[in-house]
Order: C-alpha cells, then sequence, then structure tokens
C-alpha cells in the first residue's frame, strides 16, 4: 500500500532505515493484545469486532493480516488505519518514535518521483497493448502456443500475458498516440536506440508477453519468450530507473498475497513453470529473472516466509543450482531464516511435474525437502572419492570454508557442528586395505563383505517394534484436547502420517488452531466437517478413540495428557525412523554404495538420539502389532 507513495513523499533510504527500526509486533502490540503462537503473534484484530483471534502479525514478513475482514499492510499501514493518518504524517509519528529526523523533499526528489511515475505509467500502457495484441488477429501463433503448453484462459488474465507483434514500431506507435515520448520509451527500456542513428525499435518482437510486477503489482519491466528464430529464447527489459533484475521477482505480488495461506513460498526457475504451479492451486510461487539468485532476492524471499522451498530440475545442474542458491544465502542466514530445497525426478520441471503426475505428487515431493546444510553436502560429496586420509580432510577443508563464509557465528558454529557430524558418519567406513577409489561395487567382491556383515548386524540389532502407535489416536486426542495443538505446534507441523486422510486432517486442525485462539473441540470439528470429514468425524470421537495411554478418559489431568502425548509422538517419531532406517539398510545391502551408507548412518544417529532422550510416561496406546 505505501510503495508508490514512497518514490512519492521521501528517499528511499530513509524509509528502508525507518523500516529496519520499527518492529512491527511491537507496534501493533501497543494497541493489541498479541499471543505468540509458532513464528507469529496473533490477537482479535482492531478493526472490526470479533471474539476469536484472526489478527496475525508477523515479524519475519514485517506486516500484519486480518483472516476476519482482510485487512492487512506494513507498520505505516497500521498507523494510517488506526489513528486515520496520511502516509506522511505516519511517517512522521513512526520516525519520531525511531528517534529519526524527518529529511525534506528537495525539488529533484520530487522530479525524480515524477520521473519514476511517469515510467511506470508507461510500462501499463505496453502491458495493456501486449493483451489486446494477444486477443487479436496478430495473436493466434502466441494463443496456439499457451493453448498448446497447456495454459488457461484464468492463467492468461491472472498474469496479464500478451504479445509482441514481429514489427518495429507497434508498441512504439501506440505509445507516442498515448503521449510518451520517445525518450521516456527508451529509458522505460520499452524500445532501443541504437547507436549508428537508425530510429529506434521496438524491444520485444515477436514475443509471448509476461509483465514483470513489484510487490504491489504495478509493472515495472516485462519478460518475453521468443515464438520464432530468434537469437535469445528469452529477453528481458533491460535495467531501468524502475527495474533492477537483481532486487525483482516473477509473480511477486501475487505470492505475497498466496504465502500468508501458504505459510511458505516456491521459488521455481521460469515463468512457465510459476504459471503452470499456480494453475495447479499453487499461487506462491515466484521465480528469479533467468539469472541465479540474489541476495536481494532472497530478503525478498524472507519477507514473506522464513524457509522459502526451491523447486527444482534434479539432474546434476538442479543439483548445482541447488548449491549456488545455499551458498549465496550463507553470508546472510539469520536465526530462523533459511532455505529449503526440493529436486524434481530427473528429466521433469514443476511444469511437466504438475500437468502429468497432478497437484498431490507435487505437494508430496514439496513435504521432502533438504536444508542448507544437507544441500551444501550432498553437493560436496557428490562423485567425490574419500578412500584416503589426504581426501577425507579435503572434504573437510571445503566444508569449513563454506560455514566460515556464516556471518552469524551461532549459525556458523551450528553448520561447523552438523558439517562434522555428517563427516564423522561418513568416515565411519569400514576402512580400505589400499588407495583404490572409494565407490559402489557388487556383494562378494573383495571389500564389500565387512559392509554386508555390519549391515546384517545393525537390521539385528534394531529394537523389535512391539506395537504401533495409531495414527488415528494422534489425531483423535487433538481433537479431545485442542489445546494440545498449540503446545505440541512445531512437532506436529513436522509430522507427517501415513494415511492421506488423517495427514490432510492434521493440516486443517493445525491451520484452525492457528487462525483462531482457544478453539474448542466443537469449533475443531465444525472445521473437519466443512473440509468433508464427516465419518473420520465419527471415528474419531468414538470412545476408546482417543486413549492415549490405557487409563487416559476426559477427566484425566491435562498435565498427565500432556506427558502421555508426548510421549505418544516420540515413540511415533522413533517408529517413523526405524522404518527409513530398515529401508535404508535393505537399499545398502543391495546397492552398497556411499549415499546409501550415508543415508544408514545418518538414521541410526537419529534413532540413537531418539531412543536415549525417551520420554518418561508409560502405558502409551500401541495398537496390537
Amino acid at each position: 500500500m505505501d510503495e508508490d507513495r514512497t518514490t512519492l513523499a521521501f528517499p528511499k533510504h530513509f524509509l528502508d532505515e525507518l523500516r529496519a527500526r520499527t518492529n512491527v509486533v511491537e507496534l501493533v502490540g501497543r494497541r493489541v493484545q498479541l499471543k505468540k503462537r509458532g513464528r507469529d503473534h496473533w490477537g482479535c484484530c482492531p478493526f472490526h469486532g470479533e471474539k476469536t483471534a484472526s489478527f496475525k502479525v508477523s515479524e519475519d514478513r514485517d506486516d500484519y493480516h486480518c483472516f476476519g475482514c482482510g485487512a492487512h499492510g506494513s507498520a505505516f499501514d497500521f498507523v494510517m488505519q488506526i489513528e486515520g493518518l496520511s502516509f506522511p504524517e505516519a511517517v512522521e509519528r513512526l520516525a519520531e518514535a525511531a528517534g529519526m529526523e524527518v529529511p525534506k523533499m528537495q525539488p529533484e526528489d520530487r522530479q525524480k518521483a515524477d520521473r519514476m511515475s511517469r515510467l511506470a505509467e508507461a510500462n501499463e500502457a505496453a502491458a495493456k497493448w501486449f493483451t489486446a495484441q494477444l486477443h487479436g488477429a496478430a495473436g493466434a501463433e502466441a494463443r496456439a502456443y499457451l493453448e498448446r503448453r497447456g495454459v488457461g484462459a484464468k492463467a492468461v488474465g491472472d498474469f496479464r500475458l500478451g504479445f509482441a507483434p514481429d514489427r518495429n514500431d507497434g508498441l512504439k506507435s501506440a505509445l507516442l498516440d498515448r503521449d510518451f515520448t520517445e525518450a521516456e520509451q527508451i529509458e522505460a527500456g520499452l524500445i532501443a536506440k541504437p547507436d549508428d542513428g537508425r530510429a529506434a525499435y521496438d524491444r520485444f518482437r515477436n514475443r509471448l508477453m509476461f509483465p514483470i510486477a513489484d510487490r504491489r503489482g504495478r509493472v515495472i519491466a516485462f519478460g518475453g519468450r521468443a515464438l520464432g528464430e530468434a537469437r535469445a529464447k528469452y529477453l528481458n527489459s533491460p535495467e531501468t530507473p524502475l527495474f533492477h533484475k537483481s532486487r525483482a521477482l516473477y509473480n511477486l505480488a501475487m505470492a505475497r498475497e498466496a504465502a500468508r495461506d501458504a505459510g511458505t513460498v516456491i521459488v521455481a526457475e521460469g515463468y512457465m513453470d510459476v504459471i503452470a504451479l499456480a494453475e495447479a492451486g499453487f499461487r506462491h510461487a515466484v521465480a528469479p529473472l533467468g539469472t541465479a539468485v540474489t541476495e536481494e532476492q532472497i530478503a525478498l524471499l524472507w519477507q514473506m516466509t522464513a524457509e522459502p522451498v526451491f523447486c527444482l530440475d534434479g539432474d546434476a545442474a538442479g543439483l548445482r543450482a541447488a548449491q549456488r542458491a545455499a551458498e549465496r544465502a550463507l553470508p546472510i542466514l539469520k536465526p530462523g531464516k533459511s532455505l529449503r530445497f526440493a529436486l524434481l525426478p530427473e528429466g521433469l520441471d514443476p511444469d511437466d511435474m504438475v500437468r502429468s503426475q497432478g497437484p498431490d505428487a507435487m505437494r508430496e515431493l514439496l513435504g521432502r525437502t533438504a536444508g542448507i546444510a544437507e544441500t551444501l553436502w550432498r553437493a560436496a560429496t557428490a562423485d567425490r572419492e574419500l578412500g584416503t586420509p589426504e581426501r577425507r580432510a579435503a572434504l573437510e577443508k571445503d566444508l569449513e570454508r563454506l560455514a566460515f563464509q556464516i556471518a552469524d557465528e551461532t549459525i556458523r558454529r551450528h553448520f561447523l557442528d552438523d558439517f562434522r557430524a555428517r563427516a564423522r558418519a561418513a568416515f565411519r567406513r569400514p576402512s580400505r586395505r589400499d588407495d583404490r577409489p572409494w565407490r559402489p561395487g557388487q556383494p562378494g567382491q573383495r571389500g564389500f563383505r565387512r559392509e554386508e556383515e555390519d549391515l546384517t548386524a545393525l537390521r539385528a540389532s534394531l529394537p523389535a517394534n512391539a506395537g504401533r502407535v495409531p495414527e488415528e489416536t494422534i489425531v483423535a486426542a487433538l481433537l479431545a484436547w485442542p489445546e494440545l495443538l498449540e503446545e505440541f505446534g512445531e512437532q506436529l507441523d513436522a509430522l507427517q502420517l501415513r494415511h492421506d486422510d488423517l495427514d490432510r486432517a492434521l493440516v486443517i486442525m493445525r491451520d484452525a488452531a492457528m487462525r483462531q485462539a482457544e478453539l474448542d473441540s466443537g469449533a475443531l470439528s465444525r472445521h473437519l466437517l466443512a473440509a468433508g470429514y464427516e465419518r473420520l468425524i465419527a471415528r474419531l470421537s468414538a470412545p476408546n478413540a482417543a486413549r492415549l495411554s490405557f487409563k487416559s478418559r476426559k477427566d484425566t489431568p491435562y498435565s498427565e495428557i500432556r506427558e502421555q502425548f508426548d510421549a505418544t509422538l516420540h515413540h511415533y517419531r522413533i517408529e517413523a525412523v526405524q522404518e527409513e532406517l530398515n529401508e535404508a539398510v535393505t537399499i545398502a545391502r543391495r546397492e552398497l554404495s556411499a549415499e546409501a551408507f550415508d543415508r544408514v548412518s545418518a538414521l541410526k544417529l537419529e534413532l540413537d538420539r531418539l531412543m536415549a532422550s525417551e520420554p518418561t510416561a508409560s502405558g502409551v496406546a500401541r495398537a496390537e502389532a
């Protein structure tokens, strides 16, 4: 809401500093009683009467949003709405609180603001002209291309797709008729002027056009895909006073709104990937503009979510792209801010996957992400021989070099610990009697008998599973005691149940708890009922469905219920890791590869940790084996 006014009234550097000094949670907290849930703060909306808390304030994104009335914005917007002030008045109020002096607008600043506004108007006029061309006679080939790619009419409208005809002066003439001078069009990046004195010509010709907008939806540039023979398949606007490629993201405005509900942001590689994801229901997708992601773009992503997910091709190029993004983030990592990575099956991009396998396959993929440390470890060890002490020392040095790029001392220490733990697990491989490359082999070959013996012994040593924790018990307990949803929020967010209906019900319940404070069982049931889970509610409400132990009942003190639920979740996690470890052992015995052994070692360490920290509550509910 404030961005257009920003360039008109105050220097950008001043407003950026004022934003940095203003904590939106503290600001709103002076007017609204807020309660922290997860990473966000919740309270009753000050802009409409409500009894349940649907007003969320996010320190990560530096904004607020009401799920009841739709009010949302920045610290500036909050002061304007709550006190009825203009934007300049709100700036003065916040600057006074922050101990900052408001700079006076200089004549040259006003001239610059007017010029920027004029360039934005030229881009908007160009976007409308490109849209008209797409739907006219000249756009037949572009429409056929979109149809072949499966892009529907709604997506064409939502993304304001257009077409630039194969003419030198089509757009130029149209904008001249709208009183935009040739100089303004050149400065906006819409036409180009040759150095040899020839007439200026349209920069985009015979291309499908993708408008690029800023965070408020204002068109600031374009991307164009060639529909015929061209030296460049994709062409972006040049750098202009409005557009800086390193600080922009495709679909930023739509994704900012969608990310409020999704809780995350997906980073794809191209325009068509973003559009395909949006058509499949993932409107919270963005893309960098043809280059590797920059620190400025990562900062933009962190304004929307603490851990954006990069969805990349699963081939070697995709792993390299993930590595570059992970390394780019290292110097600017902050506690609670990171990146996640989901690598697609080799040969597929997001567009291919959602169209061939459907949204559920994409959701499953996005639920199996790797963090920065794991991504860098994979990249550092891919196709690397570790058969000698010198080679292992070189790996350790490379990992230390990466960790020391991190400015935050606490995060750096944790990365060093993580890398050293991974290295220790990898280096515990049975030693070789020679310096031959350490590579996968076949069972029965010299040097692999020991691994087979170790894996057999490991499988025999795994604790027996004395009956599984019923997943229905976990969900039924949450329905019976909704306060568990808030108290165990982080553990539940990390939980992935085996049964799809229960897993989806868990997501609905967590979402309801995040939006509404002091949720009771009846309200929770109504949320599930609205999602079509009538039969599931009947099962979950059965007399013994929520028996966390052999003695838990509805009249059991909550302190005991809490202990029993904690123990139940812990046992469920142990079972899940045991299953993963059993599967990993099977794969390792079959493949005898370094990667498979890494997986076994990591899971064994995780299982040992879980077994050592087992809660004391007894009588945890188990299913019959």
